[in-house]
């Protein structure tokens, strides 16, 4: 039987903070909605939503590549 290989929460926000913050032509709105999407649900699901930040405050517009260009906070450690 083969090993079950599974990846942390931090791990996944991770990258998923790397594919929002990409520039180039392939890194569009819908590719950066679909990640939003994933990372919110691993994030609620796994009950470690501390909330996100845009990259740049001054194009926050709705529906707009900097609307879908963020960051997300990753697990706080629990005390």
């Amino acid at each position: 039987m083969a090993k079950r290989k599974t990846i942390s929460v931090t791990e996944m926000v991770d990258y998923a903070n790397l594919q929002l913050s990409r520039t180039d032509d392939f890194a569009t709105k819908e590719f950066k909605q679909g990640i939003i999407v994933m990372v919110e649900a691993v994030l609620h699901r796994s009950d470690n939503y501390n909330g996100f930040r845009f990259l740049d405050n001054s194009d926050i517009e709705y529906d707009t590549m900097g609307y879908v260009s963020r960051h997300y906070y990753g697990p706080r450690f629990k005390i």
